[in-house]
């Protein structure tokens, strides 16, 4: 497919040189940019995202790139899902303008010696488990704004303290961009949409989808003001009852900023997130959910 294609088509850009070609000629003529970063083995989570960032500006872009900075060396950056060609037909159906496919070297050259780091919000939950995990998604997600310096830029709650992340990296850099958070979209069992799904056999698929469940139990609780503490130890009960391996954190937070909520019942007016992450046999889950006492 040609670098560059009319607006008609789904064009695909694999140098920075041909992505600014692209974009900067959008630009000239006063066009918006919506962006929406991914890893690639694209389902109907990150399709309701390019739709959403369609809905916020004129040309769309997303990127499909694979970044090995926020994968420890025991990872599965080598196994995970890669399926380019099918990811392309599923962007172009999308209505998205422009696919920026870069290769690693292409991203990250010989000599690339550039890192970025946030500090409060990156701390404690993914961060315990996965401690490289935010540099490299704050190093990769700055050069992919740089890159393609989009009007909006479109991240998925389920990543929730990614959106965090990258909002804050955004206001403390003041890069000229607005971060808009995309709702969870979920499987008809309520499992949240991610492209590790692929890894669960059927009976951890069964599995896997009491995690949602647990967590709107738990907000409920929560919402009727029942104690965060004795809550959460009720939810550890709960996910270990339901079959997952191991569990990372189960934590309830601000939902603005991640801080403590405290051990009692939740302030009225404050949101909150119930966030989560779990492992069933090789496959680790996160969700989270959205907790309100009004």
């Amino acid at each position: 497919m040609s670098p560059i294609g009319p607006d008609s088509q789904l064009g695909v850009a694999r140098t920075l040189k041909a992505l600014r070609a692209r974009v900067d000629g959008w630009r000239s003529t006063g066009l918006t940019v919506g962006f929406v970063p991914t890893m690639g083995a694209l389902h109907k989570g990150h399709i309701s995202l390019v739709r959403h960032a369609a809905k916020l500006s004129d040309r769309v872009v997303a990127s499909i790139f694979i970044n090995p900075k926020q994968f420890a060396a025991h990872e599965d950056l080598a196994t995970y899902p890669r399926n380019e060609a099918a990811d392309l037909e599923m962007l172009a159906a999308a209505g998205c303008h422009l696919a920026w496919c870069p290769s690693p070297e292409e991203m990250y050259p010989a000599g690339y010696q550039t890192a970025v780091s946030v500090e409060a919000v990156a701390a404690g939950l993914e961060s315990d488990s996965r401690p490289h995990f935010f540099g490299g998604v704050a190093t990769v997600v700055c050069k992919l704004l740089n890159q393609v310096r989009p009007t909006v830029a479109v991240f998925g709650e389920k990543d929730y303290q990614q959106l965090l992340v990258i909002k804050r990296m955004v206001k403390d850099l003041d890069m000229p961009v607005q971060i808009v958070g995309g709702e969870t979209v979920r499987e008809s069992d309520g499992l949240a949409m991610s492209s590790r799904n692929a890894y669960l056999n059927p009976q951890e698929r069964k599995i896997a989808a009491k995690l949602n469940e647990v967590l709107a139990a738990l907000a409920e609780k929560l919402e009727a003001g029942a104690p965060v503490d004795e809550t959460m130890i009720e939810g550890r009960t709960l996910l270990g009852a339901a079959g997952f391996d191991r569990i990372d954190y189960l934590e309830t937070r601000s939902a603005a900023d991640l801080e403590s909520v405290g051990l009692g019942p939740l302030k009225i007016g404050a949101p909150a997130r119930v966030l989560a992450a779990v492992v069933v046999g090789r496959t680790r889950l996160i969700d989270n959910w959205p907790v309100a006492r009004v």
